[in-house]
Formats: structure tokens, C-alpha cells, sequence
């Protein structure tokens, strides 16, 4: 099932993990509208890419899953409001998170995430605090803007 033009539903919802500890990821019809929402964000920042492939690593977690990877319970994952992914032909994801990170506002990007130099993780949801929208989280800590 097409989320949008060139995200589907089942790659918005896989997940090795859940396939190795025997979760089903499926995607409550309570959120549909809700990762249709987040892969139309998905959808502009692929454009703003130059319409380079997108590999989503992570989109919509259930609670399950999201406990079992020790994430929060009150993530934007388990909303079907976040995605995180890299596009290695448009650069390293420091490279993606550093050019989004410049259009947050005019691709509507509620939030951006570049994490441990290895994937961008946004939402559509803005954070309540402004130093949140866009951060950097690596093994030093969390930082305010997009940083090496």
C-alpha cells in the first residue's frame, strides 16, 4: 500500500528488529492518517534532495518495539509522526541533516535529528522548545544544531 507517491506503508513499518523478536509492527488504522501526513513530509525532503532514493531505517513502532529498542514511550515513532532514514547518494547524514536543517521551515519539518553520524531522524511534530527543532545527538551528548 502507497503512503504517498514513493513511500509505502510496509516500508514505513518494517523492522528487523521486530522480525527477530517476533513483534508485529503493524500500523494501527487508527494512525494511517497520521504516517500518510508524515510521508507527505517525507515526500518534500525527498524532492529538496534532488529526488535521490530515500532509505527509511525507521518509521512507525508500536510500543513493543519501541520498549525493546529502549527507546521513549513518548517518541514520535510510535505516532507514525517520525522517520528516520539516510540518502547516500545526496551525501553522509551529516551532509542531508546539515542542508535540511536550513529549510526546517519551508519543507515543514517539525523536527530534525542528526544522530551518531549515522541516519536523520525527523518529525513532524515541533518540539514545545525551541532549541529542540533541530539537534544533533552523538556519543558526546545532545547539542543544539546540526553538528560534527
Amino acid at each position: 500500500m502507497k503512503l504517498s507517491a514513493n513511500f509505502t506503508l510496509e516500508e514505513f513499518t518494517a523492522s528487523d528488529n521486530a522480525q527477530r523478536l517476533r513483534i508485529d509492527n503493524s500500523l494501527p488504522p487508527e494512525l494511517l492518517n497520521k504516517a500518510a501526513i508524515t510521508a507527505e513530509m517525507m515526500e518534500r525532503i525527498r524532492s529538496a534532495l534532488g529526488n535521490k532514493p530515500i532509505i527509511i531505517t525507521s518509521g512507525y513502532r508500536c510500543l513493543a518495539l519501541n520498549r525493546a529498542i529502549r527507546s521513549s514511550d513518548g517518541s514520535d515513532h510510535v505516532k507514525a509522526m517520525a522517520v528516520d532514514f539516510k540518502c547516500p547518494e545526496f551525501g553522509t547524514p551529516f551532509a542531508v541533516a546539515t542542508f535540511l536543517a536550513a529549510q526546517v521551515h519551508s519543507l515543514v519539518i517539525g523536527q530534525i535529528i542528526a544522530e551518531f553520524s549515522s541516519w536523520i531522524h525527523v518529525s513532524t511534530r515541533q518540539p514545545t522548545n525551541p532549541v529542540n527543532r533541530i539537534i544533533t545527538i552523538n556519543a558526546q551528548g545532545t547539542h543544539s544544531g546540526i553538528v560534527k
